[in-house]
């Protein structure tokens, strides 16, 4: 394994010492090692604003950044690697730490599969050099292989493969902005709804614990779609589906992280005025699916972000007692937004859907 106090020190003592992106559960130790040492480590919404961090540090200090992601980000950081930091645009150098989810042969959830099997080639049509760290890998030598191309002033990739960080438990951890158990918030919130009513629900835990309640209760799935991955797009979905769909109400099951990495979307949302939306995010002001990295969340208020973009009726509650009143406003529509704010963590012994994403499409659309 590699450790992950050796590899920032290594990456320190080359002079990298400005670190951004998108936690990753891949790199989660080492991204936890960066929070408690590192003087500078901005997690931003998405990882293409970290690539544009990169590159304004670049320009006032000439040094490199380095740029943490899951594949799965890559998307996101397309542009900004493309049109700005290229050698045929501004020719700017950056480390981009790269999580590979879905390598080929490792088995990982069906949303990462495709990105998995891209994830070199996908680099390779950018221009991007790489290299893949594994278990044999010393930091040292991972550096012979970036340095040249960074003092180039190109990007370059590491891409790292499934349990190679050695164990690193973050310190700086943040308090809990509320002692409501998330997915005792989702059950209750769930359990309101009418039974002709419609979720979507983010990626990553929120989607797991509706669809495990839905067990518990012997409930139906039909009526869920659960989006496993397209982090940050989950209530365009669920617009997608009002907008079509105007006798259905529907809900969209938030969460920070998910807000945040898009938020265009709230006041394109708010701007389409479907009396059918609603929009609940239960926040935990951490990137919870990937290690519990803090996100900006627990420090802002997204209801007035989206009273601002326009949404008709906000609210916020940090308790049962509060959110068992607040259920009645949403459902008959006299709030179209509201936040739950919520403890981070989950149960342990929390388990995955056991249907497949066609499944969940095919059940959805037979409902529809």
């Amino acid at each position: 394994m590699v450790s992950p106090a050796d590899f920032y020190e290594m990456l320190s003592a080359k002079g990298i010492d400005f670190f951004t992106g998108v936690p990753d559960s891949l790199l989660k130790n080492f991204c936890a090692y960066v929070e408690d040492h590192a003087s500078v480590n901005i997690i931003t919404a998405n990882e293409g604003n970290a690539v544009g961090l990169a590159a304004g540090h670049y320009l006032a200090t000439g040094k490199p950044a380095l740029v943490y992601m899951q594949n799965s980000g890559i998307g996101n950081a397309v542009n900004p690697l493309i049109s700005l930091m290229d050698e045929d645009v501004y020719k700017m150098p950056v480390f981009l730490l790269i999580g590979w989810r879905g390598e080929p042969g490792v088995k990982d959830e069906p949303q990462h599969v495709k990105q998995g099997k891209v994830t070199l080639s996908l680099l390779e049509a950018m221009g991007i050099d790489y290299a893949v760290l594994d278990e044999q890998s010393s930091p040292d030598r991972v550096w012979q292989q970036a340095k040249p191309v960074l003092v180039a002033e190109k990007p370059f990739a590491l891409v790292v493969k499934k349990g190679v960080f050695g164990d690193y438990k973050l310190e700086k951890v943040k308090k809990d902005i509320s002692e409501l158990e998330k997915e005792r918030a989702i059950e209750i919130v769930a359990a309101a709804l009418g039974q002709d009513d419609l979720i979507v629900s983010t990626t990553g835990k929120i989607s797991r614990e509706l669809f495990e309640i839905r067990e518990r209760r012997g409930e139906s799935h039909a009526a869920d779609f659960l989006t496993v991955g397209s982090m940050g797009h989950t209530s365009q979905i669920a617009m997608g589906i009002a907008a079509s769909r105007p006798s259905k109400r529907v809900y969209c099951f938030d969460g920070d992280g998910s807000v945040l990495m898009h938020m265009g979307s709230l006041p394109v949302n708010a701007s389409l005025a479907r009396e059918n939306f609603r929009h609940v995010v239960f926040n935990n002001a951490a990137h919870d699916s990937v290690g519990g990295q803090p996100t900006v969340a627990g420090e802002l208020s997204l209801t007035e972000m989206a009273a601002a973009s326009g949404y008709r009726g906000v609210k916020s509650v940090d308790n049962e007692a509060d959110l068992q009143k607040a259920l009645g406003e949403l459902t008959s529509g006299d709030i179209q937004f509201l936040e739950v704010r919520v403890k981070k963590g989950s149960r342990k012994e929390l388990g995955r859907p056991t249907i497949t994403p066609q499944e969940c499409k095919q059940n959805f659309m037979g409902l529809l």
